[in-house]
């Protein structure tokens, strides 16, 4: 064998960790300077047009937004009940099994070993169920804010100030709802590491490769830097 098992583990693991960290660093990059390239960033700027146009007619849209962001809200419940069952499932496999650490073709092997591995599980579906609550604590304080009426020295002024509050806060649970499908995505690689470092590894790299392929676009692009120019800031 070219390499020796032991280490497997010191090699691929870190190296897959590594894959998923560079490429989450390009993706915010490409989000703060590019974001007309992105399909987080194309989302944030559908969502501020989208807030701006309910609040411009509150009292006849204001049902289809309150419902829109139920909507929202019983997917990002969904999704931390999953992650806190889940947890409670890892929780128990922590208790399982004590046995002397060894080295194999899979990896190391051991009751530490395991224990770290499934404690790195369990912190990406607790990290989830954080971020899926911060998205149901903002989209809550949307379903009330974007029905609110602006100051009256503000409406007076034409200032769309209020608006714009109101599509910050609605796009800060988006970021907590991409955290925690993030949080969910990392758990995959880590949970095949039980498996072995090399399915660890090759599962990091499919992963990076499906995430790319849902993280950018180009097809809008064009159409938002032609014909999408309202005085909207990114």
């Amino acid at each position: 064998m070219g390499m020796p098992e032991k280490y497997l583990d010191a090699t691929l693991v870190p190296a897959g960790v590594i894959l998923m960290g560079l490429y989450h660093v390009y993706l915010v990059y490409k989000i703060a300077h590019h974001p007309k390239t992105t399909v987080i960033g194309l989302n944030n700027i559908n969502r501020r047009l989208w807030v701006h146009a309910i609040m411009k007619e509150r009292m006849k849209n204001g049902v289809l937004a309150v419902q829109t962001i139920r909507n929202s809200i019983m997917a990002s419940t969904l999704l931390a009940s999953t992650a806190i069952t889940l947890c409670s499932v890892v929780g128990l496999l922590l208790g399982v099994g004590n046995r002397p650490d060894e080295f194999t073709l899979y990896g190391r092997t051991g009751s530490v070993t395991s224990s770290l591995k499934c404690m790195l599980v369990l912190v990406c579906f607790l990290v989830a169920f954080v971020c899926h609550a911060q998205c149901v604590r903002y989209y809550s304080h949307v379903s009330f804010l974007i029905t609110t009426p602006p100051p009256l020295e503000a409406e007076m002024e034409g200032c769309d100030a209020h608006a714009e509050y109101v599509s910050t806060v609605f796009n800060k649970g988006a970021y907590f709802w991409s955290l925690g499908l993030r949080a969910f995505y990392f758990s995959l690689p880590l949970f095949l590491w039980n498996f072995g470092p090399i399915p660890m590894f090759v599962c990091s790299c499919c992963l990076l490769s499906f995430l790319h392929s849902l993280d950018t676009t180009n097809s809008l692009s064009t159409f938002y830097n032609n014909g999408c120019k309202r005085g909207v800031t990114n």
